[in-house]
C-alpha cells in the first residue's frame, strides 16, 4: 500500500510501499476497564500500531521479551518484527535510525529502557530531532515519539531513577509530556504518535502497577495534529486554599496530601500539569488567583527544575493575587541515591503537607 504523503518537500516522501501486510488483528477490548498504567500503554499503543500503517515501536528487548517492564508485551506476536523491531544495545542509534525513518514518513515509537540510558542518544534529540523543523523552515517534520520510564521509587541501581525532564524542557522544539494516570496513559500516547512534532514521553515507572477506570471507547485523536489535549493541565481536585502542581509520579502524592489536609480541615486544590513543554500557565494561574497560594512538587531537584520555571511564571501572572512566595518541593542536588536511601530523597506526603503548612503560615 503507498500512503501519500502531505509534506511539501519530497524528501519527506513516505517509503511505505515496502511495508508486510499487516497481520489481522486480535480484538480490541472496549468499555470501560480498571487497568494499571503499563497495559493501558500497551493498548494505547496497539490501538496506534493497528489504525496508522506508518506507526512502529523499537527499542533494547521490546519484542519477543516485551520489554523490561512488560509494556510491549505481545505486540510482537501481533504487529511481526517489522512493526516491533529489537534494536541493538545503542541509543544514539535508536533515535538516529528514528529521525531517518521519521524523515521517510514513518512514525517510530521508541523506547529508552532506563531513563538514565537516554543520555548517549541526548546529542541526536536536542541537536538534530528538536532542530531539524525549524531548521528547514517548517518543511521537515520528525514524527517521533521517544518513551522513557523516569523517576524513582523501584529500588533501582545507579542510573536507573532519574528525572531528566527539565533537560529536554529547555530544549526548543520537542514536547515534553508525562500522564499521571491509566485512562491518560492510554489517550496520550495516542495522541503523541499522530502528532507532528517531536514528544518526549515520561512514563511513572513508579505507577506502572497502580489501576485506573480506563474508557477504551475514547475517540482517536485526529491522524495529523489532534494533539489539543496534550496541550491541557488539569484540575484533578478542586479546592480553595492552597494550589498544588505536580506531574507524572507526584500527583498521587499530592492528591494524598489533599486528603490528609481535608482532615485537618485545609482544602488543597490538585493541578496535574501533564504536559512540561509546552507549560499550561492558563489552567495553573486560574487556580492560583482562586487560593491566592501555589506549592509546586517533583521527584527532580529544586535547583533550575521544572518548579522554577512554574513559580517563575506564577510569579509573574498572578502577582497581585499571591498571598505568600510560590514553594517547590522536590528532590535535593545530590545524584540520585542508592534504594535504601531513595524515599529520603523523594517528595514524600510529610515534605509536601510541610510546604503547605508555610505556606499558610505567610
Amino acid at each position: 500500500m503507498t500512503v501519500t504523503s502531505d509534506r511539501t518537500s519530497d524528501r519527506t516522501t513516505d517509503r511505505t510501499t515496502d511495508l508486510p501486510p499487516a497481520p489481522a488483528p486480535a480484538p480490541f477490548p472496549t468499555g470501560t476497564q480498571r487497568l494499571p498504567m503499563a497495559k493501558a500503554l500497551n493498548l494505547g499503543m496497539r490501538r496506534a500500531l493497528a489504525n496508522d500503517p506508518r506507526a512502529l515501536l523499537m527499542g533494547e528487548d521490546i519484542g519477543r521479551l516485551g520489554g523490561v517492564f512488560r509494556v510491549t508485551d505481545g505486540l510482537f506476536a501481533e504487529f511481526g518484527e517489522d512493526r516491533v523491531v529489537d534494536t541493538p544495545l545503542a541509543e544514539s542509534g535508536i533515535v538516529g535510525t528514528a529521525i531517518g525513518l521519521a524523515l521517510r514518513g514513518y512514525r517510530p515509537v521508541c523506547e529508552i529502557q532506563f531513563d538514565g540510558f537516554v543520555f548517549p542518544a541526548f546529542d541526536q534529540i536536542t541537536t538534530q530531532l528538536a532542530k531539524m523543523h525549524y531548521r528547514s523552515q517548517g518543511r521537515l517534520t520528525l514524527p517521533v515519539v521517544i518513551r522513557i520510564p523516569f523517576g524513582g521509587g523501584i529500588g533501582a541501581v545507579e542510573h536507573h531513577s532519574e528525572s531528566p525532564e527539565a533537560l529536554f524542557a529547555h530544549t526548543a522544539g520537542l514536547r515534553v509530556v508525562s500522564p499521571s494516570t491509566p485512562a491518560d496513559a492510554f489517550t496520550m500516547i495516542q495522541q503523541a504518535i499522530a502528532s507532528p512534532d517531536p514528544v518526549i514521553f515520561l512514563e511513572p515507572k513508579g505507577r506502572y502497577w497502580e489501576k485506573g477506570d480506563v474508557d477504551l471507547d475514547a475517540p482517536l485523536p485526529a491522524p495529523h495534529g489532534g494533539t489539543s489535549d496534550l496541550d491541557h493541565a488539569r484540575v484533578v481536585r478542586p479546592g480553595t486554599d492552597v494550589t498544588v502542581v505536580a506531574y507524572g509520579p507526584t500527583v498521587a502524592t499530592a492528591l494524598k496530601a489533599a486528603d490528609a489536609a481535608a482532615a485537618e480541615g485545609t482544602s488543597l486544590e490538585v493541578v496535574d500539569l501533564r504536559t512540561i513543554s509546552p507549560l499550561d500557565t492558563a489552567t495553573v494561574a486560574e487556580s492560583v488567583r482562586r487560593t491566592g497560594r501555589c506549592v509546586v512538587v517533583h521527584e527532580a531537584p529544586v535547583l533550575y527544575g521544572t518548579g522554577a520555571e512554574v513559580a517563575a511564571r506564577i510569579t509573574e501572572e498572578c502577582f497581585y493575587h499571591l498571598q505568600a512566595p510560590v514553594l517547590r518541593v522536590g528532590g535535593f542536588h545530590t545524584p540520585y541515591p542508592v534504594a535504601k536511601l531513595e524515599h529520603d530523597y523523594l517528595p514524600s506526603l510529610d515534605r509536601l503537607l510541610d510546604a503547605v503548612d508555610r505556606t499558610l503560615a505567610f
